[in-house]
């Protein structure tokens, strides 16, 4: 039976230029806000928390100091 990746969250290894999908899927969850990031549009994350996020302003307030 085949697999559909559509409406499943995929499990991703964040690096410096890029990703590797660990665990197929159409999309992630950003860290902040909660929304669905569908892979094509994913261009912001952190390689040292291993977290996505949505926009870079939220990249920036994710890593802003508390």
């Amino acid at each position: 039976m085949l697999m559909s990746n559509s409406d499943r969250p995929a499990r991703l290894h964040y690096m410096a230029n890029g990703f590797r999908v660990l665990a197929t899927g159409d999309h992630v969850v950003c860290a902040i806000s909660g929304a669905r990031i569908p892979l094509e549009d994913l261009r912001y994350w952190s390689v040292e928390r291993q977290e996505p996020y949505a926009s870079p302003e939220l990249a920036m307030q994710a890593m802003a100091p508390q």
